[in-house]
């Protein structure tokens, strides 16, 4: 089934052209990769995704009801969670604060949205930390109470903005094992990422950005060998390699 479909999305900011047509279908259950060089257009093409910016043009279909233009709290409440690139908890608050705050996304009992929150905070191996101050966690910590927030509100599709960015690549891998473990569970991953041997481990496709247009999308396997994504991004060593 096919969970959420852009056609000819654009985003202009003036006359800058931050993604320009761009065309993608995500089917439920699947990890669907977006990469590029920075300054590609891909935190723009999750904005317009995610409520933030409204599309100049094209059309965005969740789960066959079209949604550009919509705000990203009704965005939420449908069923579309996201991650930012730059984690921003309530510092001063608890572990379990931060995640009950997304958990109100779909209750407004105060028990019942601290259960989920705990229920989450265990699918994430955060359980311990709860009554510990998030400004008091290591980066990984973080980037998992930044997915444990977002994932608190019961995301069908969760959007990643780079979770794995800052991370050693003992922690790269068990983030990687996170995410698939959250796929088991039922959700759909549409995820920006740098670190490639994490991407192409994840994604059952990947999609390229180049200066706004989508230059390639297939496998994994397939993107790694195009010379259009190796000039322009992987470089000609990894094309080598």
């Amino acid at each position: 089934m096919t969970l959420l479909e852009l056609h000819r999305v654009s985003k202009h900011f003036g006359g800058i052209r931050a993604v320009e047509e761009f065309s993608l279908e995500v089917q439920a259950g699947e990890i669907v990769g977006l990469i590029g060089p920075n300054g590609a257009g891909k935190s723009t093409l999750f904005n317009c995704v995610a409520g933030v910016f409204p599309p100049t043009s094209g059309e965005i279909v969740f789960q066959g009801r079209r949604i550009d233009g919509r705000k990203p709290w009704d965005l939420c409440r449908m069923g579309i969670g996201r991650t930012f690139q730059i984690v921003k908890p309530f510092a001063s608050r608890t572990v379990l604060y931060n995640v009950t705050v997304g958990a109100f996304a779909v209750t407004s009992r105060l028990g019942e949205a601290e259960r989920w929150a705990l229920e989450v905070l265990r699918l994430l191996r955060l359980e311990d930390k709860a009554d510990m101050r998030a400004a008091n966690l290591a980066i990984a910590d973080r980037k998992r109470l930044e997915i444990a927030r977002a994932l608190a509100t019961r995301p069908r599709l969760l959007l990643l903005d780079e979770v794995m960015a800052g991370l050693r690549p003992t922690e790269v891998d068990e983030m990687v094992a996170v995410i698939r473990r959250l796929r088991e569970s039922g959700i759909t991953f549409f995820l920006i990422e740098h670190i490639m041997r994490a991407v192409m481990a994840l994604s059952d496709r990947i999609a390229v950005l180049h200066f706004g247009h989508k230059i390639a999308e297939g496998a994994p396997q397939e993107i790694a060998r195009d010379e259009r994504v190796i000039k322009a991004y992987l470089g000609e060593d990894y094309g080598a390699a």
